[in-house]
């Protein structure tokens, strides 16, 4: 059959279940955005889409690809072809190969739209569009928010109205397309309508024609940041694993400051976008208390998230443009996901009984976890602390805030050799290296590695640590008791405890523990 899954940017080879699978990229991937490793052959933690575009398959125009799975090998090289650089892995426990997947013009169609908005016109073949639905390919909450200040007036509000209904007519909102809710700025924040209110354009398009004109001073700033803080809640109808998105409106500029309102926004994981109608003159330029608003309150200064148009007039052509940006859900780097909102803390066993060849494979395990995740200082961030009876902070959270660091870091720790107080290592990494992060907006996950019994008690320890929201999960080797590893991991234990024979055995357990952290992130989310 020519079933193909649609994937995004970021899908992975170990996030497909198949040994051959069909999928379709979607196009204008941000190519310095790509992991890829490998060059022919790539490690299953590659983006399927990247390695593709690397190996010449497709081009970022996006399109369909065959993914092969194929066993795990040493030394993928790194090479520059088509825009990508691909980096260097040692070992890795799975690959996959990419040739061109079968062609279908609807398929085609349905490759395309993942990224670009559905067309209005009938030129391209028809996508069964089930009218309830939505368009799928488009996901995102959206909160429009709009300017109701003296600034923009009656007249230019009710145009304002239109263009806002013109958008989310070609969003193709429906039950699994994008959802809207729109909030007026003006004195004080009003939100008009929810997430949850309305699933159907034609109801929303109504709501938006309802809307009446409040008037007073354009604070934006409180606006925008009241919005990030109240509107997507779970209650309101904000959808798990969806991009948020404000897309704020502004007819001039702002009365008040916007700058925390923006880190409000991304601190909230929000993206931010910033529609602005007729910029100040340079005469009333001097009125604006900050020139770079802009920049200040947009999710990323990289040009993206800015929009301008000149006039509320003729601003039809203004709409495809705007929706492109608002459904390449790849390109929303303000959104909170399990790959850059987590602290992982590495909890490494040092006893005498691993030795020191042994001790390399559990750095590389330990190391080939943290390199799947987006390490910075807004990102996630991972911490590691070695233990016999005694306990050795290698580093904190907050002492390396790249990955290149960390991995660095990793590599340089050296083997200590001694006994096993596992419960009082637990103890002491809840203390002293998750106390310091315990408020901030990343989920904490401890890995504990270990390869025999603990002389003390672990299971009041790990309790103590899940109280204090850590999730935990066991890691055993060769001696590692069950009842020990099982007694340390957070609920449900099957999906939390690991196990392996020897220690070459870790390596295949890289894809599956940073799958288990992500669900746990998810199933987490607010």
């Amino acid at each position: 059959s020519l079933a193909s899954t649609a994937i995004t940017c970021f899908t992975r080879g170990l996030d497909l279940r198949k040994g051959t699978e069909d999928v379709l990229c979607p196009a204008n991937c941000p190519l310095w955005q790509f992991y890829v490793f490998g060059d022919g052959v790539y490690a299953s933690l590659s983006s399927v889409c990247g390695a593709a575009i690397h190996s010449g398959v497709i081009t970022n125009t996006g399109g369909a690809v065959r993914v092969q799975t194929l066993p795990g090998q040493e030394n993928y090289p790194a090479v520059n072809a088509n825009g990508i650089q691909s980096q260097v892995l040692s070992r890795w426990a799975s690959s996959f190969s990419v040739t061109a997947g079968p062609k279908s013009t609807a398929l085609e169609a349905v490759g395309r739209s993942v990224s670009t908005a559905r067309p209005s016109t009938g030129k391209r073949p028809k996508k069964t569009l089930d009218k309830k639905a939505g368009n799928k390919d488009c996901k995102a909450d959206i909160a429009f928010l709009i300017d109701g200040s003296y600034n923009i007036g009656q007249r230019r509000f009710n145009l304002q109205k239109n263009f806002v209904g013109k958008v989310a007519v070609m969003l193709g909102i429906g039950t699994e397309g994008p959802h809207v809710g729109v909030v007026q700025a003006s004195e004080h924040p009003k939100i008009e309508f929810y997430l949850k209110n309305f699933t159907a354009t034609k109801e929303v398009l109504f709501a938006i024609k309802e809307l009446g004109f409040r008037g007073g001073n354009s604070n934006t700033g409180k606006a925008l940041k009241y919005t990030a803080q109240k509107f997507f809640s779970l209650e309101n109808g904000a959808r798990k694993g969806i991009p948020k998105i404000i897309v704020v409106f502004l007819d001039g500029w702002p009365s008040d400051d916007l700058e925390e309102a923006g880190i409000v926004a991304r601190e909230f994981g929000v993206n931010v976008f910033i529609v602005s109608v007729a910029k100040p003159t340079t005469e009333e330029l001097g009125m604006v208390q900050d020139i770079g608003f802009v920049d200040k309150a947009v999710c990323r200064n990289n040009g993206f998230f800015s929009y301008q148009m000149p006039t509320w007039f003729g601003t039809t052509k203004y709409v495809k443009p705007l929706v492109q940006k608002l459904c390449s859900h790849e390109q929303m780097l303000c959104s909170k996901t399990c790959y850059n909102s987590v602290n992982i803390g590495f909890l490494i066993d040092g006893s005498s009984s691993i030795g020191e060849s042994n001790f390399r494979l559990v750095l590389e395990f330990v190391s080939n976890v943290a390199k799947a995740f987006e390490i910075s200082d807004i990102g996630s961030k991972v911490a590691a602390v070695q233990f016999t009876y005694d306990q050795r902070p290698e580093f904190g959270f907050t002492d390396y805030v790249t990955k290149e660091k960390v991995l660095s870091a990793i590599r340089n720790i050296r083997y200590m050799s001694g006994g096993t107080a596992t419960g009082d290592a637990i103890s002491y990494t809840t203390r002293n290296v998750f106390g310091p992060v315990k408020d901030g907006p990343n989920k904490n996950f401890l890995v504990v590695l270990t390869d025999g019994q603990s002389y003390d008690d672990v299971r009041g320890p790990a309790a103590a640590a899940q109280k204090a929201g850590i999730t935990v999960f066991s890691v055993g080797v060769a001696w590692a008791p069950l009842d020990d590893l099982k007694d340390m991991a957070s609920e449900p234990r099957e999906s939390h405890t690991f196990f392996t024979r020897e220690f070459t055995g870790l390596e295949q357990m890289v894809p599956d523990i940073i799958r288990a952290i992500c669900k746990d992130f998810l199933d987490s989310k607010q």
